[in-house]
């Protein structure tokens, strides 16, 4: 008897650690918040080693940015101008590391023709968001191109001068667009530019797709860089942001762009993941 219960006991202890990571997943699916890395985050290696390091953090999706070298056994770089066999050699090396390219950008098309070829690359590819700060003339065409392929746009707030630094030349050049035109909210970009990341989740609702989501660090008189640290050890309000969120009903991508420690980021970044789900477990 004694022996039936310890093995019970021991059962149950297994099954606790078990379930408790799927239960924090699950909490997250049911919000609708997913996880995943801006590969720009990885800029120092090939897009092959990105994903490697996606998979070692235990994520399963990526956004790519244009640029970054394929790496071994792949020419060229990230692309939307590559070529069919190469679309399948990335989509394949991506799966085979159970690692989905869920998001393309920050881009800027020059003209209608590159917009279009950007569409129809993110549809071969199964990429269902676009980041990107199109010109203000292209914006009615990004829109009905975002309706005829049923992708969305999240347009990017880089620093100024960025046509969209501050959420109110967002919700103005948007102004009459479908809801297929959103945003991709960089919390550290708006904290840098004097803009309350809070405050500025709360004039995207309804609008937001994704965040390049992020803690930066103190300004320093006499530094330039406010440079980006370990969630929570910052001075973005992560809590706030998340609590805003969830009020929202955001449902959406964070991906994390960590632009620090470029060589060595994984262990910081796992740190970031290890807090977020804490703060989420909170939140949520």
């Amino acid at each position: 008897m004694r022996k039936m219960i310890y093995k019970s006991v021991l059962l149950l202890l297994v099954l606790t650690a078990a379930c408790k990571p799927s239960t924090q997943q699950g909490k997250l699916e049911k919000a609708g918040w997913e996880m995943g890395v801006q590969s720009y985050t990885f800029h120092k290696f090939t897009f092959k080693e990105a994903v490697d390091k996606v998979n070692q953090l235990g994520l399963g999706a990526i956004e790519v940015y244009f640029g970054q070298p394929l790496g071994e056994g792949m020419e060229g770089s990230m692309d939307f101008r590559m070529d069919k066999k190469t679309q399948h050699q990335v989509l394949e090396y991506a799966r085979s590391k159970e690692v989905k390219i869920v998001a393309c950008g920050v881009v800027i098309c020059k003209d209608e023709a590159e917009w279009k070829q950007l569409f129809e690359f993110a549809n071969q590819m199964g990429i269902k968001l676009i980041t990107s700060e199109p010109e203000y003339k292209h914006l009615k065409y990004v829109d009905e191109l975002a309706n005829q392929f049923g992708i969305n746009v999240a347009i990017h707030n880089h620093p100024k001068p960025s046509n969209y630094w501050n959420p109110d030349m967002f919700l103005e050049a948007v102004d009459g667009l479908s809801n297929r035109i959103g945003a991709c909210a960089d919390v550290g970009h708006w904290k840098r530019m004097g803009v309350d990341p809070v405050e500025g989740l709360k004039k995207y609702e309804g609008r937001l797709k994704a965040l390049h989501f992020k803690d930066i660090k103190e300004k320093v008189e006499g530094e330039a860089e406010q440079h980006d640290v370990i969630w929570g050890t910052g001075i973005l309000d992560m809590n706030g942001m998340l609590v805003e969120l969830k009020k929202q009903g955001f449902e959406g991508l964070f991906s994390i762009e960590y632009e620090h420690n470029w060589e060595n980021s994984v262990p910081d970044i796992q740190e970031n993941i290890s807090y977020f789900n804490e703060l989420a477990e909170q939140v949520l």
